[in-house]
């Protein structure tokens, strides 16, 4: 090992020119990697400093539609110092008669347990909330006053009660605890917001209480305590561990697809590694038979290289790390005050470790193959020029299946969903067999299409059929990174017209809420008023009602045994309907409908995927607490619900006998256009002004808006791989540099002009560009297509312009790649190179 060491620092000194392609995918992919990991970590070390401040305290207890009992606050005040705040919407309304919906929050004097809420225009929170000459006032969202032309003390109304706007509300420390809002948000006094009243029985309003802990207490047990001591009670219940719901999910799924195309663009760049090692080795060939000819043994030769290759990969993954952990504190620095999530950018070893061993593993699954032909040639073919193509199975061989397997594992064991894991890696492996295997035949089918063609194009067509063709090594790289990049192209483009065209056409414009059960008549002539007489498809009014499924058989839920994905109908209150009868479109998958004049048992319609994720069917029994009582249902039919459809879009409806007498609040929804919602909304004013509109067009843009800057940012990560490709490909044009410059010389001593050399070159690598290209396209629509379709449930699109674009840009690429290798062949003089060759 001494002498193997001795002797591979000697070739190192000599320069590392050949492996300037192998340091670069390397490190472009552990740079990848690292990057995604590090700012995935970053996000959530800064979520874990900022628990308290985000929940609003250690533990947060909410009811929707009700207010804490008497009881329930003696139990919190017993653990600590509380919080109470309740939540509504409610319409905003001007003198001028603009109206918005907005968020409305109310507190009480010791809101905010844990951090500082942050004004302008007033000295502090509890100021500005304080009444003046008997008007409340309000901190409200710049864009309240911006949507209705106000300014800091101007009046508005809220559900007829004036309150006046003193103070911009900049930002709340629990503000990403609470969650998407439907509109700029309004802070209150509690005693306001009740004296407006947005809190009676039958709203769509909620309660929160946040507690702060003694130092010793476990905020789990509270909450494990509180839920003992009131069964029956319908709390949501969350901890400092959870404070911002769904962002820790959210950030784990960005990392691993982040992550997911690091190692796609280290997979990619694997031909680059090996193809240089290739390179590199068939530089050195007189040197290892030299040396085998004076009696060194093949595994002696493998470790000579071994060690130059270690080395060079560790150089290489040491950059990737370098720039993968810089890249993180550059966002940081350029973009830590437009972050939705706050951050902590700093150097994290767990991620960057993780990287680097993303990285020797992928070094050794590329680089071990291309050694054990170099241990396994005898001295004879290395004076030939010639290295082994198939290495007999050895320990090289056996380390490259290992470390390829190692690969797998650690992708897999590193993702938040195993099943999606092997799916894309299955997918990604397929995938490269499939190029690699299109590679082949492209090659061959060169070699038979050349004899059919003459002067420039055959030549090009004959180096892509020959041994060095870059048809081989090059299309599965340049493939895998179109692929990856049509497959995100697609998904977003599919679902902006989900929001930007579908949606629009399909689901409702505008929504109602909170309108009295018992002038829904009036409500009714009011919208046909606005709308002229709207059909059945353009308006559709519905009771509301919220429940919850308590028992299953006659036995109490247990959540355990529900499919996860499927729980969100068992473990939380729901929004019930009751109809009369079968609406249109129902969407019944089985069962049948109760008539108009049903008057029986009580029975619901259940959502399918719900439902059979518990093992229900028709015929059996549910128990719902609805309206303070429990009924016992039967299930009669089972539905498949379009959720962003128009119609009854609730996950379980009820026979309207069964709520006979409840007088519910109603919800309906329409389609409108721009000036229908206008002349709704005025009109509503008069006699509906605490009827809630939501503008589901605007909700819509904003959805469109943040998916495309975030999709954008995911293509430009994607490019990643595609950079992979393109470096394989330059390493491939680097690697027969000088056997085509050998070419060019002989071509040019036999009278072949610069044309001619120059276009077989381009028709050479433009046919690779175009070849990889549009498998490239084929897989990643074949990829896109499920996720659409199947995962988000949405209309299939394709967006032609850029898959046209993509496939022409690739082509083009690898032609000026090629064009670019025959101006350096063509610019030697042919005498050397012919003196060299002979040599």
């Amino acid at each position: 090992m001494r002498i193997a060491l001795r002797f591979a620092a000697r070739e190192l000194r000599s320069g590392v020119a050949g492996f300037r392609i192998f340091l670069a995918c390397l490190a472009l992919g552990v740079a990848a990697i690292a990057a995604a990991g590090s700012t995935a970590e970053a996000f959530r070390q800064g979520l874990s400093s900022q628990a308290r401040e985000i929940l609003g305290g250690d533990v947060i207890f909410t009811v929707e539609q009700r207010r804490f009992t008497a009881d329930e606050r003696d139990v919190f005040s017993a653990f600590g110092p509380t919080a109470y705040s309740v939540r509504a919407n409610a319409m905003a309304e001007t003198s001028a008669g603009l109206r918005r919906l907005v968020d409305v929050r109310g507190v009480g004097d010791e809101y905010p347990l844990v951090g500082d809420v942050v004004v302008a225009g007033a000295p502090s929170l509890a100021l500005a909330l304080m009444p003046q000459a008997g008007v409340p006032g309000a901190a409200v969202e710049q864009a309240l006053l911006d949507r209705l032309g106000l300014r800091l003390g101007d009046q508005f109304v809220i559900n007829r009660m004036p309150v006046v706007a003193r103070a911009v509300l900049v930002s709340e420390p629990d503000r990403l605890g609470r969650g998407f809002a439907l509109g700029p948000r309004v802070l209150l006094r509690a005693s306001t917001v009740e004296r407006a009243s947005l809190l009676g029985e039958g709203g769509l309003f909620g309660e929160s209480v946040r507690l702060v802990l003694p130092l010793d207490s476990e905020p789990k047990a509270v909450i494990a305590a509180v839920r003992q001591r009131f069964p029956d009670a319908s709390f949501e219940a969350r901890d400092r561990s959870e404070a911002a719901a769904g962002a820790g999910r959210l950030i784990d799924q960005l990392e691993y697809f982040l992550g997911f195309i690091g190692l796609a663009s280290l997979v990619a760049g694997g031909l680059g590694v090996a193809g240089a090692v290739s390179a590199y080795l068939d530089e050195r060939k007189r040197s290892i038979a030299t040396l085998k000819a004076l009696g060194a043994e093949g595994a002696f030769v493998r470790d000579v290289y071994l060690i130059q290759i270690g080395a060079l990969a560790a150089l290489g993954i040491l950059i990737g790390i370098i720039v993968g952990a810089a890249t993180p504190l550059v966002i940081g620095r350029l973009a830590a005050d437009s972050l939705p999530v706050p951050a902590l950018f700093a150097i994290y070893p767990q991620p960057l470790a993780r990287a680097a061993i993303f990285g020797v593993l992928a070094a050794a699954a590329f680089s071990l193959w291309p050694l054990a032909k170099a241990r396994t040639t005898p001295p004879s073919a290395m004076f030939r020029q010639e290295l082994a193509t198939r290495p007999r199975i050895g320990i090289e061989a056996i380390g490259a299946i290992v470390a390829g397997i190692g690969l797998a594992t650690l992708a897999v064991l590193s993702a938040p969903s195993r099943l999606a894991a092997l799916a894309m890696i299955g997918g990604t492996i397929v995938a490269f067999f499939a190029l690699w295997g299109l590679g082949l035949a492209s090659a061959a089918l060169a070699g038979r299409l050349r004899g059919l063609t003459r002067g420039a194009v055959r030549l090009g067509l004959a180096n892509l059929s020959g041994p060095r063709s870059a048809a081989r090594t090059a299309s599965p790289a340049i493939g895998l990174g179109v692929a990856l990049l049509t497959t995100i192209i697609l998904i977003q483009s599919s679902l902006l017209a989900q929001i930007g065209e579908v949606a629009p056409r399909t689901a409702p414009s505008m929504v109602f809420t909170e309108i009295p059960g018992d002038r829904v008549a009036e409500f009714d002539a009011v919208i046909a008023r606005s709308m002229n007489e709207p059909a059945a498809d353009r308006y559709t009014r519905l009771p509301l009602i919220t429940g919850r499924i308590t028992r299953i058989h006659g036995r109490p839920v247990d959540i355990e045994t529900i499919d996860r994905d499927e729980r969100w109908a068992f473990d939380q209150d729901l929004i019930l309907s009751a109809l009369d009868g079968e609406p249109v479109p129902s969407g019944t998958t089985a069962g049948r409908w109760w008539t108009a004049d049903y008057a029986g048992p009580p029975l619901i319609a259940f959502e399918q995927d719900a439902a059979r994720a518990a093992g229900l069917g028709v015929g059996d029994t549910v128990t719902l607490q609805v309206l303070g009582r429990e009924i016992d249902a039967r299930i009669a039919v089972l539905r498949e619900i379009d959720w962003g459809g128009f119609g009854a879009n609730f996950a379980v409806i009820l026979n309207s006998a069964a709520v006979e007498g409840a007088n519910p609040r109603h919800v309906a929804i329409a389609r409108a256009s721009p000036a229908q919602e206008e002349t709704v909304t005025r009109a509503l004013a008069r006699d509906f002004g605490a009827v809630n509109v939501i503008s589901v067009r605007e909700q819509l843009e904003q959805a469109a808006t943040l998916f495309d800057r975030l999709a954008l940012a995911i293509r430009g990560a994607a490019a990643v791989a595609s950079g992979s490709g393109v470096l394989v490909l330059v390493g491939a044009i680097a690697a027969g540099a000088r056997l085509r410059a050998r070419e060019a010389a002989t071509l040019k001593v036999l009278g072949g002009t610069r044309r001619q050399i120059l276009t077989a070159y381009l028709v050479e690598y433009g046919l690779v560009g175009a070849i990889a290209g549009t498998a490239g396209v084929a897989l990643g629509t074949a990829a896109a297509w499920p996720v659409v379709t199947l995962v988000f449930d949405a209309a299939w699109r394709v967006d032609w312009i850029s898959l046209f674009t993509l496939i022409g840009g690739t082509t083009a690429l690898a032609a000026v790649g090629g064009g670019v290798a025959g101006l350096v062949a063509l610019s030697r003089r042919p005498a050397s190179i012919l003196r060299r060759s002979l040599s």
